[in-house]
């Protein structure tokens, strides 16, 4: 009985290569005709994103910066995804950490040992109360939270633009571009890991959030609790768990994650809050824990992959006529081959197109 669960775990990660392998070939197929639309080579335009994200310290060290954000929104997607929460709000919620972490990396003055876990800390908390009202609204109205954490994203954009804009005691015809509140305090700044350059120890942070999330899910009761929650719902209430605390529980924690996301950017790259600074960082942690098939190790494999792509995209548009845009296109492709069910798309395709010679053997044995 062993073997044959063996048996059957090894074909099923072997079928999980071959979809990957697959889709690996298509995307990049359909990004080298892209390419070829705007008159590059697609050779020279991949051989930027190379060089440009791997080669030479400040292409390493602007990658690892656009790693880390990555890394941190994906395991604020990861903690909901294994739980059956939908949580399409955590671009809003990196945008309130942020914002909360920056104010509070001004305003208040502290050591520079204490000021850093606070600023965090409070940023974490910026999320989480943004995460708070669609986890009320689920839980006690049972409205859905794609819905409201979607339009929350909105809410969280331009309530943070009007308090920049409170802030700099300045008028509504002040563009996005230049709404900035207060540089942070150095003691709120997070360490450089090379001098001059944006890679800071916020990469280490994410890493340790990724190991403290693989530790629960695997080793601990409460992880247990979340997973079960998410896979099947009756069986976990019939089994003891309280799943409207551990609803509750999930939203609270992976907003409080993509807070801290947020709060990171600011104490690292930023070192202020500027409105609009976010580069997506919410929706490539869903598309990155989507790809990881909510596995904290495999999110923090394709997070990797993915600041590489994202930081190789930008050297691409700068040494060539093609937009990063492209490299959007081709990721977001990525993500809706890898979460299409290749098995049920092919049974459909054997039901229009029959091999030769199956009806006539279905006949025989009929």
């Amino acid at each position: 009985m062993l073997k044959k669960l063996n048996v059957l775990g090894r074909e099923d990660y072997k079928k999980e290569a071959i979809k990957y392998i697959i889709s690996i070939a298509i995307v990049m197929m359909v990004g080298a005709f892209f390419i070829q639309l705007r008159g590059e080579s697609p050779l020279k335009a991949f051989q930027a994103i190379f060089q440009g994200a791997l080669v030479g310290k400040p292409s390493i060290a602007r990658t690892i910066r656009w790693i880390t954000p990555c890394i941190i929104a994906g395991t604020a997607a990861v903690i909901s995804d294994k739980s059956g929460i939908f949580n399409l709000g955590i671009e809003g919620q990196i945008y309130m950490g942020a914002f909360f972490a920056a104010v509070f990396g001004y305003a208040v003055s502290l050591p520079k040992f204490l000021h850093i876990p606070a600023t965090i800390i409070v940023g974490g908390i910026g999320g989480a109360l943004l995460a708070l009202i669609p986890a009320l609204l689920k839980l006690y109205y049972n409205v859905n939270e794609m819905i409201t954490t979607l339009m929350f994203n909105y809410v969280a954009t331009l309530f943070t633009e009007y308090m920049t804009l409170q802030l700099m005691g300045a008028d509504g015809s002040v563009s996005p571009d230049y709404m900035a509140t207060p540089p942070m305090l150095d003691t709120a700044r997070l360490t450089p890991l090379f001098k001059s350059y944006q890679a800071t120890t916020g990469f280490f942070i994410g890493l340790a959030l990724v190991l403290l999330i693989h530790i629960l899910y695997k080793y601990t009761k409460k992880g247990y609790e979340l997973k079960q929650v998410g896979e099947n719902i009756k069986f976990a209430q019939y089994g003891g768990i309280n799943a409207f605390a551990t609803y509750f529980y999930v939203f609270l924690i992976s907003g409080f994650v993509a807070g801290i996301c947020g709060a990171v950017e600011m104490m690292g790259a930023h070192g202020r809050f500027r409105a609009q600074f976010s580069s997506n960082l919410g929706w490539d942690g869903i598309m990155i824990a989507l790809i990881a098939k909510d596995s904290p190790l495999g999110m923090l494999l394709v997070a990797v992959l993915w600041g590489i792509i994202k930081n190789g995209s930008f050297a691409m548009e700068r040494t060539t006529n093609v937009n990063r845009l492209v490299v959007t296109l081709i990721q977001a492709i990525f993500v809706l081959f890898i979460t299409a069910d290749f098995e049920k798309i092919m049974s459909k395709l054997r039901a229009v197109f029959p091999r030769k010679g199956a009806s006539k053997k279905e006949g025989t044995l009929c």
